[in-house]
């Protein structure tokens, strides 16, 4: 070290000093636990279990599953697994990198229309810090194998040494070599004590004796409690390596902390103690007994719960002040003038086609050749716009043929349309997402008397909607069929109608139940 400090400030005019380095720790787990992971911010969605499991020291981090294909597809299955190898992980206890421990995909879940690869990114970080905290957490330290020789009368000497700092040495072999009998001492102990017992054992046998040393790997480490005192981490301050998840409720998403999910979780656990793999395989099967609408009863039951302990303490005025405070701030009006703007719209009264807002009459506008421009008439036509996966996974007879074929779906809402279409006698576009389909460049159709659109790629649904109420807005009267609450309200500020899928629904067998009645009576 000497001489590279006086060859650096020799050519650089630097002066380099060299303290005794520091120790770079690692994490593993003591036992088997089930990590789960959920986040569904809106428009979100992806639940993941994993089991973590202690694996042999120098093994690093494994992935395997034993998800059915038939409960979470294989390339989101292949989606969990590279975010679990992608990223060095962090451990709890000091925040070091998490190693040798076997990563199980046990079971998981995905929204058909809202979840994206960065979803079960997060779903998988969440997963392995939520596992991590759940379970006892072991603090490595990186060891060195050794061979001491030393003269026979500083056996002792050398052992005590060795003892001294927490090495695991074998008996002492004695053996002659150049008229001196030198003993021979073989183990490991760690780096952390042994990094200035070189010079040390140099000194005391007086230059005859000698130690190797050589990385041998990580172990537990000899003072946990000291080591973790001195780093001053905190897991639930790391912000970039969350223990919670993320849930749904309102619109909005919330955060739940990592004790609190399984209170929280869609899927129910699957790791019930020491299990084989296929016995994981079986349990993970059985999750299709637990559906979607059980999840979203479950959510709905926490819904209700946390709003009836928000106002159970509020008298009815309280109740209706706070109500509408929310339509105020929602819609920037109350729900009387909501209710009364809807009806002022759906009951079709003209306006002069030559008239402004004010009833005057407009001043003709020429162009740049002196020609006039007349504004366009608008024939009052309604104009039906519906967002085809919303209606699909809000009507229950198109939810359990979608499971069957989401294909046959598609056709049973597109044959449903076409015939209310017929009774009404409106333009209607149906609007289906292809946004996550590879080189698509979308694709526009006509269905019997229906528009049916595909989203060209990174273009979902919702955005072509709200694009095409924009651009017909003056011309029509259009309505948005949509279950999706920020839809609604984003068309709602466009100018727009909105129309829940249980409103269409009933709009459509009305319609039809009319029709006959009047084919019949005529």
């Amino acid at each position: 070290m000497e001489v590279l400090v006086r060859l650096i400030k020799d050519r650089f005019g630097v002066v380099v000093t060299f303290g005794p380095g520091s120790i770079v720790y690692k994490e593993t787990i003591a036992r088997a636990v089930e990590g789960v992971g959920h986040f569904e911010p809106l428009r979100h969605y992806a639940e993941v279990h994993l089991l973590l499991s202690p694996a042999e020291r120098g093994s690093g981090i494994t992935v395997t599953s034993t998800c059915s294909e038939d409960v979470l597809d294989k390339n989101w299955q292949r989606l969990i697994a590279t975010h679990v190898e992608e990223k060095e992980h962090r451990g709890v206890l000091t925040g070091s990198a998490l190693t040798d421990v076997k990563v199980t995909i046990l079971t998981g879940r995905a929204h058909v229309k809202h979840t994206e690869g960065g979803d079960f990114r997060q779903a998988t970080y969440r997963a392995i810090r939520q596992g991590l905290k759940s379970t006892e957490s072991v603090l490595l330290e990186p060891y060195y194998s050794f061979i001491l020789q030393v003269p026979m009368e500083y056996v002792g000497r050398a052992m005590t040494d060795l003892e001294q700092r927490f090495a695991r040495a074998e008996s002492p072999q004695f053996a002659t070599t150049a008229a001196r009998e030198m003993a021979t001492i073989t183990g490991k102990a760690p780096v952390a004590t042994m990094q200035d017992y070189v010079s040390l054992v140099h000194a005391y046998t007086k230059g005859l004796g000698h130690l190797t040393l050589e990385l041998w790997g990580y172990d537990e480490c000899h003072n946990p409690a000291e080591v973790i005192a001195q780093m001053h981490y905190d897991s639930e301050e790391d912000f970039r390596n969350p223990t919670g998840s993320v849930f749904c409720a309102h619109g909005s998403g919330y955060v739940v902390p990592w004790d609190e999910v399984p209170e929280h979780m869609h899927l129910p656990y699957v790791y019930h103690g020491d299990e084989s793999e296929e016995a994981l395989a079986a349990s993970a099967r059985t999750q299709n007994a637990f559906s979607a609408e059980d999840a979203q009863a479950l959510a709905g039951n926490r819904r209700r719960t946390s709003f009836e302990k928000a106002v159970s303490g509020m008298s009815s005025v309280e109740l209706d002040a706070q109500l509408a405070d929310v339509y105020a701030r929602e819609f920037g009006m109350g729900k009387n003038d909501i209710a009364e703007d809807q009806r002022r719209k759906w009951s079709g009264k003209k306006k002069n086609e030559y008239e402004g807002l004010s009833g005057k009459p407009r001043t003709v506008k020429h162009d740049k050749h002196g020609n006039p421009i007349y504004p366009k008439k608008s024939p009052g036509e309604e104009y039906l716009i519906v967002d085809g996966y919303n209606i699909i996974f809000a009507w229950e007879d198109l939810k359990e043929l979608s499971r069957i074929n989401i294909d046959s779906a598609r056709d049973a809402l597109k044959d449903v349309l076409s015939d209310y279409q017929g009774y009404k006698g409106c333009h209607l576009l149906l609007v289906f997402d292809a946004y996550k389909v590879k080189g698509n460049a979308g694709k526009r159709e006509t269905f019997h008397n229906i528009e049916v659109v595909y989203t060209k790629q990174d273009e979902t649904a919702d955005a072509f909607i709200e694009k095409t109420v924009f651009g017909i807005r003056d011309r029509y009267k259009v309505t948005v069929a949509t279950s999706d609450g920020l839809e609604q309200q984003t068309v709602m500020s466009l100018g727009a109608l909105r129309m829940s899928a249980r409103e269409l629904k009933e709009h459509i067998e009305m319609t039809k139940r009319n029709g006959m009645e009047a084919f019949i009576s005529g």
